[in-house]
């Protein structure tokens, strides 16, 4: 389709010099496609390559430090099958003042169930293969007719929903227990 946006591994994006900030804000809004194989070490080539970018979350810069400091290869835990960025469309607030909440969450799958990836520091997942999600729609609550929708997400949902999940993960260092 034209309008969407092609994201390679190696962190450029189609059509978008790396120095074009005005072409790379006005495809903020536009439909993304990942390209086979592409990783959360990706995604970081992606914030380096097109700096606005980092811009987007305040937790850009620390994640950033951290994937330069860490391993150039092998960053992948096993028990995980890959990442996984969704949408939630959530009813809730009934009985009173009903609402819709609607958010991301990045996410770990393995077997085909999702798993949660806050204990992980950001380097232990670098080359773990992310994948674009259904949105999932919740009735106010019941996690047992969860209806589950194709959707797209933009640039920006990419940038904000992976840069905003992985700001509130992981665990100190010394606590962690390679898996």
């Amino acid at each position: 389709m034209m309008d969407n946006l092609r994201l390679y591994i190696d962190g450029s994006i189609e059509m978008i010099r790396k120095a074009d900030h005005a072409a790379l804000l006005g495809c903020l809004a536009r439909q993304v496609e990942l390209s086979p194989g592409y990783t959360l070490r990706s995604f970081f080539r992606m914030l380096d390559a097109h700096e606005p970018l980092v811009h987007l979350n305040p937790f850009f810069p620390d994640l950033l430090e951290q994937v330069h400091q860490g391993p150039s290869s092998g960053c992948r835990v096993e028990t995980m099958d890959w990442l996984v960025l969704e949408k939630t469309v959530e009813m809730v607030g009934f009985p009173g003042e009903p609402r819709l909440d609607i958010y991301r969450r990045f996410t770990g799958y393995s077997g085909g169930k999702s798993v949660q990836i806050k204990e992980f520091q950001v380097d232990m997942l670098l080359d773990m293969q992310v994948r674009l999600g259904k949105l999932k729609h919740v009735i106010f609550g019941d996690q047992v007719d969860v209806f589950e929708f194709d959707t797209v997400f933009t640039l920006f949902e990419l940038v904000e929903g992976i840069g905003w999940e992985l700001g509130f993960h992981g665990t100190p260092r010394e606590c962690q227990i390679r898996r």
